[in-house]
């Protein structure tokens, strides 16, 4: 046998290091082009905050939905509440939400007065179950707020069809869903309004923000009146926003991810960067500054990645084919999306009898996505959100057992290999 010297030890380790790779749960929707261009405008006093790209990214946002009217926050949650406010929802009122959702959901329509009104899920697609929302509307509800959950369209025609015949106005929850697709149309485009998020984890990221979009120009001026009313961020929290892009965009890289995780979960809520969910409104209260713009920076960054959509959502789709073709015939609970939709899959579920032990088989290779770990996400407890255990049992057993695959850009071939390799050794969930 042949003994390798130690300057062949040596580069072999080198090349070992820069081999290995792990996953992390978000990435690749920004490029390096992207960072310079955040970094340029962090010291640009003058197109931080305010600037031309806000409206810019409206229009975009518009015509990709094929809608008149679009409108940035400076998240999805406070688009939503906006659109509640327009739409005069208050005390008294009902709105009808799916679980699993998070707790920023039916945070905002409490923060209206209305309450929420919590109906279970399907576990072929984890979207509302409809046939359950027709039993729960009551003289009191006033919204069908439906939701595309992992970006996987609902039923929109027989939703559509529900509110009809209720005369209960239907907006669409779709933050996991930019650039799905129902009967070849963009969701986002089929009821009264919409709402989608641009936050870190989801499809195209500024780091935070959020767009409303809407058809009727009633809706759409009296949205327009209270994006107004809303507060700029301050120039500190922008900065802060692009210098977590920049970092992120950084530790992320599958070969550095390896080491920067540990360094990540060392230091937690500690990190200087902000966090997407405060503790307030984790425990259901409403934060101070709760209402703010987008900023331009956000805003410029949006619209680059707004504009590579399409490559985007052809990478996570070859992705999804992939995962589904190696496990479908491992008995795995697979997603099955209604035959008219396309999906914009923003992470793949499936189930698992053992998390832990799913995380720890996971750990060489990816980050495990943990979407929806409780029927509300990141709520300190469901009963913040005004939620009654046991009223949706298919929602709270799939809690206990829901896996995210990651989908983004930066996962590659390979990594799907090792990935279902290692779920391959999973008990699926019964």
């Amino acid at each position: 046998m042949k003994i390798s010297t130690d300057r062949q030890c040596s580069e072999r380790a080198k090349s070992d290091l820069f081999r290995r790779r792990r996953v992390a749960l978000l990435g690749g929707t920004t490029t390096s082009t992207d960072i310079l261009i955040a970094a340029g405008l962090t010291i640009n006093p003058f197109r931080l905050v305010r600037g031309p790209a806000i409206r810019e990214v409206e229009r975009a946002f518009a015509r990709r939905i094929g809608v008149r009217f679009a409108y940035s926050f400076s998240a999805g949650r406070v688009g939503l509440y906006a659109l509640l406010r327009g739409l005069g929802i208050g005390a008294g009122d009902e709105v009808l939400l799916q679980v699993p959702t998070h707790i920023v959901v039916p945070n905002a329509i409490r923060y209206t007065g209305a309450r929420p009104v919590y109906v279970d899920c399907r576990t072929q697609d984890y979207n509302m179950d409809l046939e359950k929302a027709q039993k729960q509307i009551t003289p009191r509800t006033k919204v069908l707020l439906l939701q595309h959950t992992f970006g996987i369209p609902a039923d929109l025609e027989k939703a559509l069809a529900l509110a009809r015949q209720h005369g209960i106005v239907l907006i669409e929850d779709c933050v996991h869903a930019l650039g799905a697709r129902y009967n070849g149309r963009p969701v986002g485009g089929f009821g009264r309004a919409a709402f989608f998020s641009t936050e870190e984890t989801k499809t195209i990221t500024s780091t935070m923000g959020g767009m409303v979009v809407t058809d009727d120009g009633e809706l759409a001026a009296r949205i327009e009146e209270l994006q107004a009313t809303c507060a700029w961020p301050s120039a500190w929290l922008t900065a802060r926003y692009m210098l977590k892009l920049i970092l992120y965009h950084l530790l992320t890289e599958p070969h550095l991810h390896v080491y920067t995780r540990a360094l990540y979960e060392f230091f937690g809520h500690r990190q200087p960067i902000p966090g997407a969910t405060s503790s307030e409104e984790q425990r259901g209260a409403r934060p101070k500054n709760y209402t703010l713009r987008l900023a331009n920076a956000q805003a410029a960054i949006a619209l680059r990645q707004l504009k590579r959509l399409d490559s985007n959502l052809a990478h996570r789709r070859a992705v999804v084919d992939a995962y589904a073709a190696r496990l479908k015939r491992d008995r795995f609970l697979l997603p099955q999306p209604p035959n008219n939709a396309e999906p914009a899959f923003v992470r793949y579920p499936i189930c698992v009898q053992d998390r832990r032990k799913a995380q720890r088989a996971m750990a060489p290779h990816a980050v495990l996505g943990l979407w929806f770990t409780s029927v509300l996400e990141e709520a300190q407890s469901p009963q913040f959100g005004d939620y009654e255990s046991g009223s949706c049992p298919v929602a709270e057993a799939l809690s206990q057992s829901l896996i995210n695959l990651p989908t983004h850009p930066r996962v590659a071939y390979d990594d799907v290999r090792r990935i279902v390799s290692a779920v391959q050794n999973l008990a699926p969930s019964t």
